[in-house]
């Protein structure tokens, strides 16, 4: 989940401004990258209906500044609405903890049910560069790894992303040689950065303390984005990676990192027995790691792609993978260290 490091919330809004959107799917397409990062591009309107500007800055519309000015309050630096942002977070979060402490099985519904929305979102955005991803075995990849993992363990997670992989590559000839391999390197990359990491995440909730190892995976993961928002806000100044995300700064990720190792820390003191301060603190400064390459990830994909946003289901965020982006770089890296640190 990912509230921008430099200060923005949700949704990839470091993302270069977009043009108006045409995108069935409901993803903002961008005009022009180059000219949107230096500022240079003519605005003619914005995404929220607020008056253009010209090259120089200047006002299209002066009698609007009053309503600008509003919206700018309630949107803040990051360019979106920041209270439904945190609202629409806080809705998800109390769906997570809800699931886990009632019923854990729970959970794992909810968790195939958004990774599934995710890559039907990755699957869209390929198609506009006319990637055509053999959509029904990866689908039914999604929704069975998860499963067999949290039933049977790491065993059936290998058989059943290997015999997603073999779907792909034998659904894909059934409509000829042209771009073949462009179509199956697209649904393999799915089959790893999604149905696998769908898998990992179900062996992580699935001992008896699952629960609180999946609240650990989450919240420091939550702590990367909250602290990397306040300090990239309040302080950011020198940029991290200017080409693929141009407002996260350096003082973001530092923020990020002394959050994550906190929070991480006392949880695993916390909700694990035996769990170890260290532990927890060596658990954060890997998140805050992966946490944030997962979302420059993301950022140069869409970069690639030439959208904004995955999508627009998530009101203040984007879409689905634009929440998703760190938790699935992250996954992997929780579950490894909590199987070291505490084997199940």
């Amino acid at each position: 989940m990912r509230l921008d490091d430099a200060g923005e919330p949700a949704g990839s809004p470091d993302e270069p401004v977009a043009g108006p959107s045409g995108s069935p799917s409901g993803r903002t397409h961008v005009s022009s990258l180059d000219e949107a990062l230096d500022g240079t591009s003519e605005v003619t309107g914005s995404l929220d209906g607020t008056p253009g500007t010209d090259r120089g800055g200047a006002s299209l519309a002066g009698e609007s500044s009053g309503q600008g000015g509003a919206e700018a309050k309630r949107h803040g630096k990051t360019g979106r609405n920041l209270p439904l942002a945190i609202g629409v977070g806080s809705a998800l979060g109390a769906l997570v903890l809800l699931s886990l402490y009632t019923v854990k099985e729970i959970f794992l519904g909810v968790m195939v049910v958004f990774l599934f929305l995710g890559m039907r979102e990755l699957t869209e955005a390929f198609r506009s560069r006319d990637i055509q991803v053999p959509f029904i075995p990866l689908a039914t990849g999604m929704v069975a790894t998860p499963v067999v993992a949290y039933v049977w363990g790491s065993t059936a997670v290998i058989a059943s992303v290997s015999l997603t992989v073999l779907a792909v590559l034998m659904t894909r000839m059934t409509e000829g040689a042209d771009g073949y391999v462009r179509d199956v390197t697209a649904g393999l990359f799915v089959a790893g950065y999604l149905v696998l990491v769908g898998g990992l995440v179900a062996l992580t909730m699935r001992p008896d303390d699952g629960d609180h190892r999946i609240v650990i995976f989450i919240a420091t993961t939550v702590a990367s984005d909250i602290g990397g928002y306040f300090a990239g806000s309040f302080l950011g100044k020198h940029r991290m990676a200017p080409t693929i995300s141009p407002k996260k700064t350096w003082e973001g990720f530092t923020g990020s990192a002394l959050t994550c190792m906190l929070v991480g820390g006392w949880l695993v003191w916390w909700l694990l027995e035996d769990g170890r301060v260290w532990q927890g603190v060596l658990i954060g400064l890997a998140a805050v790691v992966t946490a944030t390459v997962g979302d420059l990830i993301e950022s140069m994909m869409k970069r690639d792609l030439g959208i904004k946003d995955m999508g627009t289901l998530l009101p203040g965020h984007g879409g689905v993978m634009d929440r998703l982006d760190s938790l699935v770089a992250t996954a992997p890296v929780v579950w490894l260290l909590l199987e070291l640190f505490h084997p199940t």
